[in-house]
């Protein structure tokens, strides 16, 4: 039956543990007496929605605090074995797949290294199988503990009715690949586990705010660095984060030709991988056979050697001169979005950031308007590499946060207002 908001008890009873869930899971452990204020629940639904939570082995005791001249009151929090998450980083240098339980520790992981033409759609969606079936047999998982697969890729994501995710990535050679269609005609999980797709920034700019350096912002805007650049907008007004292709910003006319084809874009000058050519350009020496961050590091460690050495000036000025341009495509970032924090991720972005992260402040603040360059803090993420693939798999997390811990079932149109309302869930300051 339906009230006069159109609501069902159906939906109450789901939005009672979607807000006892997403507190626990938050703040928690935390007592019954603690849950009514923070949900705004009376005690006696707490207690309802506590009673069958713990019953379906999604909340558990967590020990106990003593009580005001009462009796000790026992503590619960989301029980870390009630489920399961795989998050996928389809990356530009390799495809790493990792196994989760529901507080997000890693229990199993796989990589499988990609060569520079290594983006046929087939291969891809095969490594993507495979490591799945990898980390669940690694682990020993059982298919139903399973709450769903989260995908990042590069490239532009359409969700349509017919085919599910589809993927625009011109920089890999993509166009308009069906990925999620893919990954389900040959998949061997059971048909209810749900895929989820999006962008890699945006899935690193997710686990930067729920769990990273984004934690408490309300305006953030987080950068994935590695072979190309891309960027993660956070706002009040796009909560959820909204990837843009920042890497395709124009930054000189008439310049260095990307790999998207067009002339003059920040990824030309900025991404690994046009870093590495450019220091082959001007006379350096990239080591040979080896990958972008073999390369890279090769590269950073003649720029900056041991106290003593002489630097390699042609890899130094590379490095200094991408510093600026990187600076300066952040200056747009700030006048454009005005966030309160930027954030720096990705493999070569955590590589290099140390070494040329004052140059990168001092470039966007000389670049950008004053006033919002004053209120803007430039760091690194705090998730490492595997940023992506945690953002990756808080996708089905917040499925399972808005469907109250209801187990899989197929993804339909009616459940994304949800699905995206507990995405916009914020950690704690």
């Amino acid at each position: 039956m339906a009230g006069r908001n159109g609501r069902t008890v159906r939906d109450l009873r789901r939005g009672n543990r979607t807000a006892v869930l997403q507190k626990l899971y938050f703040d928690g452990p935390l007592s019954r007496f603690e849950l009514g204020p923070a949900t705004g629940l009376s005690s006696g639904s707490v207690s309802n929605v506590v009673a069958d939570l713990i019953a379906d082995g999604l909340v558990e005791e967590a020990g106990s605090v003593d009580s005001d001249g009462g009796r000790p009151r026992t503590l619960l929090r989301v029980a870390p074995e009630s489920g399961q998450l795989i998050g996928v980083d389809v990356g530009e240098t390799r495809v790493r797949v990792e196994l989760f339980d529901l507080a997000l520790t890693e229990l199993a992981r796989t990589e499988r290294p990609l060569t520079p033409q290594g983006y046929d759609v087939e291969v891809i969606a095969g490594h993507i199988r495979d490591g799945i079936a990898q980390v669940l047999e690694a682990e020993q998982a059982a298919p139903e503990r399973l709450l769903g697969v989260g995908v990042g890729v590069p490239g532009i994501v359409e969700h349509t009715p017919d085919h599910g995710a589809v993927v625009h990535g011109q920089t890999i050679g993509w166009d308009a690949v069906p990925l999620e269609r893919l990954l389900r005609s040959a998949s061997r999980l059971p048909d209810e586990i749900p895929y989820f797709i999006d962008n890699g920034a945006k899935t690193l700019g997710q686990a930067e705010m729920w769990f990273g350096a984004g934690r408490g912002a309300r305006n953030a805007v987080v950068v994935l660095f590695g072979s190309g650049v891309g960027a993660c907008v956070v706002t009040p007004e796009v909560e959820h984060g909204r990837a843009v292709e920042w890497g395709h910003l124009t930054v000189r006319v008439r310049g260095r030709r990307c790999r998207c084809g067009a002339p003059g874009c920040l990824e030309a000058y900025a991404g690994a991988e046009s870093l590495l050519a450019r220091w082959r350009e001007a006379g350096g020496r990239p080591p040979e056979g080896t990958d972008e961050e073999t390369a890279l590091t090769a590269m950073l460690a003649a720029a900056y050697p041991p106290e003593g050495a002489e630097p390699d000036p042609l890899a130094l000025a590379v490095l200094e001169e991408t510093a600026e341009y990187l600076g300066a495509g952040l200056s747009d970032l700030i006048n454009l979005f005005q966030p309160e924090r930027i954030l720096i991720g990705g493999w070569a972005g955590l590589q290099l950031g140390t070494r040329f992260l004052p140059a990168v402040r001092h470039h966007a603040t000389t670049y950008a308007l004053r006033h919002p360059a004053d209120k803007v803090t430039i760091d690194l993420g705090r998730l490492g590499p595997d940023a992506v693939t945690v953002g990756a798999a808080i996708l089905p997390l917040a499925d399972f946060f808005a469907s109250g811990g209801r187990r899989p079932e197929p993804v339909t149109e009616d459940r994304l207002p949800a699905w995206r309302a507990a995405l916009r869930q914020r950690a704690p300051r």
